[in-house]
């Protein structure tokens, strides 16, 4: 296919812009032009189904007979690379395609930029509001558009100017901002936004992507944990260009900048990369205003800059000859980063410093909020990356964007709240912990064309959500039945992910009687035109699964209960339950050693036959096993029918 590189201008850019848009491929951070067997940087390997695509591009070039290949250790090694000089496809050709071809793929393609708006709130407005709306309102909605917006950044000046706040978006492709997708976001806000951000100075400008260099250990931000990447410098510059005399000029700027001025950048201590763009955007026409080439360069907090490095990057006779003839103007602003977006709200930080009058809810974006110190509450929802399902989550307890994190899976037919009674306590006894919950697949719709569940599918749903609200890792996972066995698997799959888990009233191995009931309960669910589960189902599940005495005693909660099972999505239950069906973790959970354990379960859970099979196999856990503790008086939702008990087994191990 047709690659549009009409913005590339050298053999390293190539290089780069290759590797952005192939990024499942192998390339190589750093690559030599006088010499392809003197590249310094290590190599950095990247496999995946994507590299069949670039295999292709070797048809642009005659076959090289002495293509450098660096060993390797993954199991896939890639079939070429992007290695400058050194590639199994000759840049010379794609430079050629360029020439040949750019007037034809500039119409179908104007290449990836940058959406940069700057804000200044004006007086009046809380700070706190305007973080709020646009942490968990405006920045989430357009992350959750990732065929358009690689990331959002937030970064606060640093050099005393206004405006004092920045936003970052990285764009796929600038052609997206002109579609219905992106135009009818903007159009169609909420009236709390439409409120807000007429109390904010607000400027946008699009950036067309010229070139970027970067440090081979650089990670973009929306890669790093919150703590590796806030505090980063960002020094942004702009300059205006001599046209008039030199209608060349932006060709010998963006040549100064590549070929010098960001090279000796590239020694300053603490540089992580460098780009140039050009503003106005094609999109925007060739009357939209002055063009402009903005460059972009990113440092580690702790950075060089104003040192001797810095200090001859801007002392040079090629930058005095630039300057003099083919720029007019110059402006420069600093920023520290200080906020990286994902599609998920998550900042219950400022949302606890509004008064209760500030709560929002909207049906688009999804989202409810609950503000003030005493319970701060979002409740939203995320895409899985993998399949599109629509999980919704509420998270609460303690603001602090660092406070240890606590997440609850819940049962088959049941939703997120049912760790409402547990969860009221954990939040008057542990106040320092965040709280996370959300609806397990099956409880709602599914995507279409549906597919049965696996647990191993279930533990990547979990996986999605901490990626989509940035928690690098859990302080405790707690699950129960189907959310038990999701629990373990996600201990298996991502030991990395959490510190310790609580399993309940689960087994570590499927049966073919247990499959066999579940077949049957979903042509219970599914009679009637679907109203089974409802009107049969619902019952006779919640008289199973709870205590004689709950039944008896505590009406009020099998009533909560039967009517939570019966809200649940038949076609959603019909391929959740199948997760249940032909699993065994027995083996795998002997690999479980990072991380530490704890199972429970409720005495008369299958009326006491599932306390001796999880003694049974909870030897089985890491090196060691881990401890069984019994609820007295529960059944199989011990949490919901005994919360106080259930906390009494749990609150040393927590």
């Amino acid at each position: 296919r047709y690659l549009d590189v009409s913005y590339l201008t050298n053999l390293n850019n190539v290089s780069r812009r290759l590797s952005d848009l192939f990024p499942f491929h192998c390339r190589y951070s750093g690559v030599s032009k006088s010499s392809p067997s003197t590249s310094s940087a290590p190599p950095t390997y990247i496999t995946g189904p994507q590299r069949e695509l670039t295999s292709g591009l070797s048809g642009f070039a005659p076959p090289r007979t002495a293509s450098r290949r660096q060993p390797h250790h993954q199991q896939n090694p890639p079939t070429s690379f992007f290695t400058g000089i050194t590639c199994s496809f000759d840049f010379h050709q794609v430079r050629y395609l360029k020439r040949e071809k750019s007037a034809k793929m500039a119409a179908a393609k104007n290449g990836p930029g940058m959406l940069y708006v700057t804000m200044q709130p004006q007086e009046g407005l809380s700070l706190d509001q305007f973080h709020e709306w646009y942490n968990n309102e405006h920045g989430p909605t357009r992350l959750r558009l990732p065929q358009i917006f690689s990331n959002g950044l937030r970064y606060q000046a640093t050099d005393g100017q206004q405006p004092h706040f920045l936003a970052a978006y990285d764009v796929t492709d600038m052609a997206h901002l002109e579609t219905p997708t992106y135009l009818e976001l903007r159009a169609n806000r909420s009236p709390r936004e439409a409120e807000t951000i007429g109390q904010v100075k607000v400027d946008r400008f699009f950036f067309d992507l010229i070139c970027a260099q970067e440090h081979p250990s650089f990670k973009p931000a929306e890669q790093c944990t919150d703590a590796e990447a806030e505090g980063r410098v960002l020094v942004a510059v702009d300059v205006s260009l001599n046209t008039a005399n030199a209608p060349d000029a932006a060709k010998k700027v963006i040549q100064w900048y590549e070929e010098e001025h960001i090279p000796m950048l590239s020694k300053i201590p603490g540089w992580l990369r460098s780009r140039v763009l050009r503003t106005p955007s094609a999109i925007e026409g060739s009357n939209a205003g002055e063009t402009k080439i903005v460059t972009l360069h990113e440092y580690a907090p702790q950075n060089g800059l104003g040192g001797p490095e810095h200090k001859a990057s801007m002392d040079t006779p090629w930058r005095t000859e630039v300057f003099d003839k083919y720029i007019t103007a110059k402006g420069r602003r600093t920023y520290s980063l200080f906020y990286v977006f994902g599609p998920a709200p998550r900042d219950l930080e400022h949302l606890s410093r509004l008064p209760s009058s500030k709560a929002f809810s909207a049906l688009a974006p999804r989202l409810t909020t609950t503000a003030g110190s005493e319970g701060p509450i979002i409740s939203s929802y995320i895409t899985t990356p993998h399949d599109g399902l629509v999980i919704p989550y509420q998270l609460e307890g303690n603001p602090s964007p660092t406070a240890p994190t606590i997440a609850f899976s819940n049962s088959l037919l049941t939703s997120l709240h049912m760790w409402d009674p547990v969860v009221s306590i954990l939040k008057r006894e542990r106040p320092d912990l965040r709280i996370l919950r959300y609806d397990t697949r099956g409880r709602h719709s599914i995507p279409s064309p549906p597919q049965p569940a696996t647990l191993d599918l279930l533990a990547d749903d979990l996986a999605s959500l901490l990626d989509a609200l940035r928690i690098e890792k859990l302080q405790t996972l707690v699950g129960v039945s189907m959310g038990g066995a999701t629990t373990l698997n996600f201990a298996i799959r991502h030991p990395s992910r959490l510190s310790k888990f609580v399993a309940c009233d689960f087994n570590a191995a499927s049966s073919d009687a247990n499959t066999q009931a579940w077949k049957d309960r979903i042509v219970i669910a599914e009679s009637d035109g679907g109203k089974g589960l409802a009107q049969k189902l619902a019952g006779v599940t919640v008289e199973r699964w709870f205590h004689p005495a709950t039944m008896t005693k505590k009406p009020d909660t099998a009533k909560w209960m039967t009517e939570m099972v019966a809200e649940n999505n038949v076609e959603g239950f019909r391929y959740s339950c199948q997760a249940l069906w032909g699993y065994d973790l027995k083996e795998q959970m002997k690999q479980v050693k990072e991380v530490e354990g704890l199972f429970v379960v409720g005495d008369q859970d299958g009326k006491g036959a599932l306390v001796k099979a999880m003694d049974g196999f909870k030897g089985l856990l890491g090196e060691k096993g881990c401890e069984l503790r019994v609820v007295d008086e529960a059944g199989h939702l011990p949490m919901s029918e005994s919360p106080q008990g259930f906390w009494d087994a749990v609150r040393d191990f927590i």
